[in-house]
């Protein structure tokens, strides 16, 4: 917002015609918001916490099985405790 803001004061001093100044905002504008667009995230889902904490407490337990193995205990805890739990 704020280079936005920047670019429309340094376009009202440079003296250019008011249809060339509303180009360069627009284009200002669509380079904030896509990048506003970009870093904004989700909070991630119930899911990809237990994964993340699930792998921490497997590989910690079994430290030298591979990747794939992990995430496959860790998937039957999460249909183990989603059978057990309601939805």
């Amino acid at each position: 917002m704020i280079r936005l803001l920047e670019a429309v004061q340094k376009l009202e001093s440079s003296g250019k015609t008011a249809v060339s100044d509303a180009k360069a905002v627009g284009r200002a504008t669509r380079k904030v918001a896509t990048k506003a667009k970009k870093t904004a995230k989700r909070a991630p889902s119930a899911y990809n916490l237990f994964m993340a904490k699930e792998l921490k407490r497997l590989r910690k337990k079994h430290p030298r099985t591979a990747q794939p193995q992990l995430m496959k205990k860790a998937a039957a805890a999460w249909r183990k405790k989603k059978k057990g739990g309601k939805r």
